[in-house]
């Protein structure tokens, strides 16, 4: 018969042993992007929804107070580099499991950190000034990663940024804008992106290029010359802008790819380690083609070429 204190010891076994299967799961836990009042807002009530969608699975509605969702691969994966996701959606929602979620968990499954960023949305209901709420939610992000590196077990000069259409325009702002923080920044803790994985990203706010309803959500629908220039992330590449990896499809009737043509005409302008890959077919947000195996497989080994991987 078995010992009280053999069955004792197998008990403390099997519960430290749950409590690193919670740990280091994949599905990891969402904490809020700041500590106490979030700056640029007005006070509102949170509004925040996700609903189903045939298409994309899930969309998340009127986000107000930002997030992070936290997922960190297995401690003998864990090769220290991070990389922070914005969902696209025109800066009218998020695709919070397509374009979030479900990229975070194949991250892990590399070794790689994942933090899905749910940034607040464009309104003028819930920001003072609504042009510059997402790109204070991609700062905020950046720094609360690279000051918690230790904790997450993350080399802090390995923290990327990815994002998806109007989330590549955000992730290309992050980039291209790191010199001027936008947030408090009492330790003044870097917050350049290491490098940058842009899908199928808006860059452009001009109307030569520019996604019009993006522009429209971020900046009104008449803003001025000067605040499209701002945002027309083309204009503020150079030699410090990070390493950037893009893909687009030819046929995207939605983000013209020439967004991508020209970030990455001035990426290599300025001298700065770039990639970039167009398919010849495929819709925006590869909903059917190229396969996610594809476009996702192209940004890993741009990656392993860097030593992210």
């Amino acid at each position: 018969m078995e010992s009280v204190k053999s069955r004792n010891f197998k008990s403390a076994i099997f519960f430290i042993l749950s409590l690193l299967a919670v740990t280091y799961c994949p599905a990891q836990q969402r904490i809020p992007l700041y500590e106490g009042a979030v700056p640029n807002s007005k006070p509102t009530a949170d509004r925040e929804r996700d609903e189903p969608n045939a298409a994309v699975d899930t969309l998340t509605f009127q986000v107000s107070v930002p997030s992070l969702t936290v997922f960190l691969p297995p401690p003998e994966r864990a090769n220290g580099t991070a990389v922070i996701i914005c969902p696209g959606g025109g800066y009218h929602v998020l695709l919070t499991k397509r374009e979030g979620s479900d990229i975070a968990r194949e991250f892990t499954k590399l070794g790689v950190a994942a933090f899905v960023l749910r940034y607040r949305l464009p309104d003028d209901e819930i920001l003072v000034d609504k042009s510059i709420g997402p790109l204070q939610d991609a700062q905020q992000a950046i720094r609360l990663v690279r000051e918690r590196a230790g904790v997450w077990g993350i080399n802090p000069a390995k923290i990327g940024i990815m994002g998806f259409s109007a989330g590549g325009h955000l992730a290309a702002t992050a980039g291209t804008h790191f010199e001027k923080a936008a947030i408090e920044n009492v330790r003044n803790t870097s917050l350049r992106p290491d490098f940058m994985l842009l899908i199928n990203p808006v860059i452009s706010m001009t109307d030569r290029v520019g996604h019009t309803g993006s522009r429209d959500n971020l900046l009104g629908a008449a803003p001025p010359l000067d605040q499209i220039q701002v945002f027309s992330n083309e204009l503020h590449v150079d030699s410090l802008t990070p390493p950037t990896f893009l893909v687009h499809s030819d046929a995207d009737v939605v983000v013209p790819v020439a967004n991508s043509f020209i970030f990455y005409e001035a990426l290599h302008k300025n001298k700065v380690t770039a990639g970039l890959y167009i398919y010849p077919t495929g819709e925006h947000g590869f909903l059917t083609a190229p396969t996610f195996d594809e476009w996702f497989g192209r940004c890993m080994y741009w990656m392993k070429e860097l030593a992210l991987l």
